[in-house]
């Protein structure tokens, strides 16, 4: 019979469906505004998180670290980048479904680097799951780039510019997705000699970029001066801009979901995190096109289910639910 959830794991699945799917919301309404609001976003969200870990995960600083700093100054690196350069994309004619279902397509990154880098083997039904993840991309882009502006009025070269910013898009997405395997095998050799800290290492994560932010001063300045001019809203006799109250909706969802996220790996074993991650994906995906009316075919519908299913077969889910509910002996007069 299958575990019982712990009340911390209960906890932990609420937090990320409420804190993802809401933070994702969030999202879609700041880029529907203001479409280059990919580094603010990002900034704000890792001050928020670096704030509150350096309060009660590093003690104000007096808890001794138990990973090495220039280990977490390479992963830092790798996860800044990765960050900025997938909400940066949406800058580039990507919209939220395409951009949701690229990064449901991790799987395929980790294998190939997996393979390149580590020299793991697999077994074939891994290998077919991953041909239906690229497939499922595949198809989602490849019609995404029909939706990308055919204005009749546009000249030519008008529309080929659009493209090109989409191909950059896209390329930025690819970029990111691969960069986001190689930290997490970089992580994975971390852990596996220092031990798991997922508290120090979120708090390092987030506090060690925030001087890169510099460099995005600039941006980062514009789209305060574009947020302070939004809508004014009255809440609690206090005037605030409706732009500044999104992004604070944003950044407390997206603690709230990394917590859930952190909350699970430690209470629930890898097929209840992947069951919840995948579905909350799919949920938010789902929510942004019925409720932001984003174009979405049949063809969109095929690749999305080549990418949840083909995640669920590289996770082996279906086998393990089928384990957890048959019983042994059953299984043995089977």
């Amino acid at each position: 019979m299958p575990t019982k959830l712990s009340s911390k794991a209960i906890v932990g699945m609420a937090m990320v469906f409420m804190g993802c799917c809401t933070n994702v919301v969030f999202l879609e309404f700041l880029v529907k505004k203001f479409p280059g609001s990919g580094n603010i976003v990002t900034f704000f969200q890792f001050l928020f998180i670096a704030v509150e870990g350096f309060i009660f995960s590093v003690d104000f600083g007096r808890k001794q670290r138990a990973i090495p700093l220039k280990e977490y100054l390479k992963m830092v690196s790798l996860f800044w980048v990765v960050q900025v350069v997938n909400n940066y994309a949406l800058n580039f004619n990507i919209s939220m479904p395409l951009h949701m279902i690229f990064r449901a397509g991790s799987l395929m990154a980790n294998l190939i680097l997996g393979v390149i880098l580590l020299k793991k083997s697999y077994p074939l039904m891994k290998y077919l799951s991953v041909l239906m993840i690229s497939i499922g991309i595949s198809i989602c882009t490849i019609v995404s780039s029909k939706n990308v502006h055919h204005d009749e009025d546009s000249s030519e070269d008008g529309n080929f510019n659009e493209y090109m910013r989409w191909l950059i898009g896209i390329g930025m997405l690819l970029f990111a997705l691969f960069m986001s395997a190689r930290m997490g095998i970089f992580q994975e050799c971390i852990y596996k000699a220092h031990g798991k800290h997922p508290n120090e290492a979120l708090f390092y994560n987030h506090a060690l970029p925030l001087p890169i932010f510099i460099f995005l001063a600039p941006d980062i300045k514009h789209h305060i001066e574009l947020y302070n001019t939004s809508e004014p809203v009255d809440i609690l006799g206090f005037v605030i801009p409706i732009m500044w109250l999104y992004l604070i909706g944003n950044v407390i969802t997206q603690y709230i979901c990394i917590k859930g996220v952190f909350i699970l790996t430690t209470e629930c074993e890898s097929l209840i995190v992947t069951l919840v991650v995948t579905l909350r994906k799919f949920t938010s995906l789902i929510f942004s096109i019925i409720y932001f009316q984003n174009p979405f075919t049949i063809y969109h519908w095929i690749g999305t289910a080549l990418v949840f299913g083909g995640t669920l077969i590289f996770t082996e889910t279906f086998t393990k639910i089928r384990d957890a509910f048959i019983p042994p002996k059953r299984k043995k007069a089977d």
